[in-house]
C-alpha cells in the first residue's frame, strides 16, 4: 500500500491524471518514477476503461492480464488513486485547472462517445434497431451479471455493421455468438461463447453431430466497410512503409478477416457506405447503401450502385471520440489539441493528453505507446524547461521559470484528495478497493 497522504510533504511536480486505464496507468507510473506526485482521478469504480467495457467478455485472460499491469502501476509508491470522481461533475476543470495547483495535467480519459454516422435521421432510430458500438459491447458485456440493471438489446438475425477495425470485428462476432447460440439452443444443445469465439460454428457442429452448419438456419450478419477489405485497420504497417511492407500489412489484414469468417460465418462487404436508413412503425427495417470507388484513402460513391439491405439492426463501429467536458475547449469532435504528436493541449498551463483521447484508436497497444511518448517528453523536456527550438518564447520563458511545488502546496493537493476519497468510501488501499467493488460475477 503506497502512503497516501505523506506526513512530511516536500518540493516535487504534483500531476493530476484524468482516468486511470491503460494510458493513464503508465503515465502514472512513468512519472512516479521521475518524482513526481501523481493523483490518478477515476470516473468509475475499477480504472479498467475498455479492457473491461471495449472488450467483449470472451477476451478472458487478456482481460485479466491487463487488470494486473493495471493494479501494479497504481500501487506504486508515488501514485494516488482516486476512484468514481468524474470530472465536469464532481471537480469542474476550472477548479481542477486553476486553484488546484498543479504542476501539470493529463488527459487520459478515453473516447467514449462513438463517432456519429453520417446518415441524415440516424439518431431518431437509437434503441430501435441502431445501436452503436460503445453501448452495444457494454450490454454485452454485463447482460448476464446479477445486478445488471441496463436496457436489453435484441440482435436479430441479419445484422448490419458499419466499420472495418478490430472493435467492428468485435461487433461482428457478437452478432454472431448470438445467433448461434440460440440457434444450438433450439437443438438443445447449450454452447458458450467463449466456445463459440475460439472453437468456431465449423468445429462445435461437428462436435455435436451436426453435418452442416447450414443446417442451423442463421443467415449471417454482414460487415459494411467503405474503402477495400484490404484497407482495413486491423493491423498497422510501419512508419514510412515501403511498398513491400505494405503487401505484407495487406496480407496479414487478409489473414485475419479471413479466420474471423471462417469461425463466425460472417458476411463482408467491402468499398460500401450507407445512404439511409428504411423504417416502419418507427423501427429499423433496412438500410440503403451505394458502392464507392477507392482511389487512396478517399472512398467516392458511384451514382447509381444503390441497394436496400433489409436488416432489423444496424450497428455503427465508425470510432470513438472524447466526451465533451465543460471548460475543455473542442475542434470538431475531439479535444483541440495543438499538438496531435504529442498530445499538447496547453503547453504553458502544462495540460496534455495520453492514449485514446488522443489518438481515438481504442485499443490498449496504441494507448500504451502514446502514453509512453507523452509522458517521456515531459519528463526529458517539459519539467526540465527544455522544450526546443520550435516552442514559442513565452512558453519557454514559463517553463524555464517552473519550479517544483512547495510542501504546503502539495499538502494542499492532498487535502482536496482525500475529501474526493471521504466521499467515495476510499481509504486508501487499492487491491482492497478493487477487491470490495469488484462483483462476484463479473470476469
Amino acid at each position: 500500500m503506497c502512503e497516501t497522504y505523506p506526513m512530511e510533504a516536500s518540493p516535487r511536480h504534483c500531476v493530476a491524471i484524468i482516468g486511470g486505464a491503460v494510458s493513464g496507468s503508465v503515465a502514472a507510473e512513468l512519472l512516479a518514477e521521475a518524482g513526481a506526485d501523481v493523483i490518478v482521478i477515476e470516473q468509475n469504480s475499477r480504472p479498467y476503461g475498455k479492457i473491461e467495457d471495449g472488450l467483449p467478455r470472451w477476451h478472458v485472460h487478456q482481460r485479466h492480464k491487463e487488470y494486473e499491469k493495471l493494479g501494479a502501476r497504481l500501487s506504486k509508491p508515488g501514485v494516488t488513486f482516486v476512484p468514481q470522481t468524474r470530472l465536469g461533475q464532481d471537480i469542474a476543470w476550472k477548479e481542477l485547472s486553476e486553484e488546484w495547483g498543479l504542476s501539470a495535467i493529463l488527459l487520459a480519459n478515453g473516447a467514449w462517445r462513438d463517432r456519429r454516422l453520417p446518415v441524415d435521421g440516424a439518431e431518431k432510430f437509437l434503441e430501435s434497431g441502431f445501436e452503436y458500438q460503445n453501448p452495444f459491447i457494454y450490454w454485452f458485456n454485463h447482460k448476464i451479471e446479477s445486478n445488471f440493471d441496463g436496457r436489453q438489446i435484441d440482435v436479430p438475425d441479419g445484422a448490419v455493421i458499419f466499420g472495418g477495425g478490430l472493435a467492428s470485428i468485435d461487433c461482428v462476432k457478437v452478432c454472431q455468438i448470438e445467433n448461434y447460440r440460440r440457434a444450438f439452443a433450439r437443438r438443445g444443445i447449450e454452447v458458450s461463447d467463449l466456445d463459440l469465439e475460439k472453437k468456431g460454428v465449423s468445429k462445435l457442429c461437428e462436435l455435436h453431430g451436426i453435418d452442416d452448419p447450414d443446417e442451423l438456419g442463421v443467415k449471417g450478419c454482414t460487415l459494411m466497410y467503405r474503402r477495400r477489405a484490404i484497407d482495413m485497420p486491423l493491423a498497422q504497417p510501419p512508419a514510412n512503409a515501403t511498398p513491400e511492407q505494405m503487401e505484407k500489412t495487406y496480407s496479414v489484414r487478409r489473414k485475419l478477416l479471413e479466420v474471423a469468417q471462417n469461425k463466425l460465418r460472417f458476411h463482408v462487404q467491402d468499398c460500401t457506405m450507407p445512404l439511409s436508413f428504411v423504417a416502419e412503425n418507427g423501427r429499423v427495417v433496412g438500410v440503403k447503401t451505394i458502392r464507392t470507388k477507392v482511389e487512396g484513402r478517399k472512398a467516392t460513391p458511384i451514382e447509381g450502385s444503390e441497394e436496400t439491405v433489409p436488416t432489423g439492426l444496424i450497428i455503427s463501429s465508425i470510432g470513438s471520440v472524447p466526451e465533451p467536458i465543460e471548460g475543455i475547449e473542442m475542434k470538431g469532435e475531439t479535444f483541440a489539441f495543438k499538438d496531435w504528436d504529442l498530445g499538447v493541449y496547453d503547453e504553458s498551463k502544462g495540460i496534455f493528453g495520453v492514449g485514446n483521447v488522443v489518438t481515438g484508436q481504442g485499443n490498449i497497444r496504441a494507448s500504451l505507446l502514446h502514453s509512453q511518448k507523452v509522458c517521456t517528453y515531459l519528463k526529458d523536456d517539459y519539467f526540465k524547461g527544455a522544450l526546443g527550438a520550435a516552442s514559442a518564447e513565452a512558453v519557454q520563458q514559463h517553463l524555464n521559470g517552473k519550479t517544483p511545488l512547495s510542501a504546503d502546496e502539495v499538502a494542499s493537493v492532498h487535502a482536496r484528495v482525500k475529501a474526493h476519497h471521504v466521499r467515495a468510501g476510499y481509504e486508501g488501499d487499492y487491491a482492497s478497493w478493487i477487491q470490495k467493488v469488484s462483483p462476484a460475477d463479473m470476469a
